[in-house]
């Protein structure tokens, strides 16, 4: 994959616990086509996730669960597998067996870091609902790297824990609510086309 093929943002959506209403009230409030990726990092060790499954309910951009080698691409949901680490390389998605089997998962501190590592465009994290605080010690490299920090406000997570955990980490650029949150990341990809106008602008899918 080329440079210019990489220059798109890429979103990663982080939660656990409660990141279901998150995650549907986010995409809901989404365009199709406003050229950016969005990769849902999802705590689940043992069971199966249904996301791929249930979000398309929810948004009109193809949603897909990530097999290796898949390539990350805009107007696309990608979710995470269980029992994997995430990684990214190339512009392609890299699967591992879970680095941390026991206690608290720390599966969205694994894929941001390799973003900061291997992504070459521009980057949004965004923490949402969810117990524990993964995710909190990658924030300050993404915004060393250049990218954006969302937190979900913690009065509209169903688990605050999460939230609150990413806002201690002092690395936070905005604490919205996930209708705000969505608006914000439009408002990003209208700021990263090069035309300045892109598809996004047009409107907001509501399925």
């Amino acid at each position: 994959m080329t440079v210019s093929q990489k220059d798109f943002p890429v979103v990663c959506v982080g939660g656990s616990a409660g990141g279901l209403d998150a995650y549907t009230r986010l995409l809901h409030n989404l365009p199709d086509d406003m050229g950016a990726a969005i990769v849902i990092v999802n705590h689940l060790r043992v069971v199966a996730t249904q996301l791929h499954e249930i979000l398309p309910w929810h948004t009109k951009m193809p949603v897909e669960l990530i097999t290796e080698g898949l390539i990350l691409r805009p107007n696309r949901v990608f979710i995470i597998p269980a029992q994997h680490d995430l990684h990214v390389l190339d512009g392609e998605f890299r699967l591992e067996p879970i680095s941390k089997p026991r206690g608290w998962p720390n599966v969205i501190t694994v894929f941001l870091r390799s973003m900061t590592e291997h992504w070459g465009g521009k980057l949004i994290a965004v923490i949402v609902s969810g117990y524990d605080g993964d995710g909190a010690e990658a924030l300050c490299d993404i915004k060393d790297a250049g990218g954006i920090t969302i937190a979900q406000k913690p009065e509209t997570a169903e688990q605050p824990d999460m939230p609150n955990s990413a806002m201690a980490s002092g690395c936070i650029d905005f604490v919205l609510s996930p209708e705000d949150i969505a608006r914000q990341i439009v408002r990003i990809s209208l700021e990263h086309s090069p035309d300045g106008v892109p598809a996004a602008a047009h409107g907001v899918n509501h399925p």
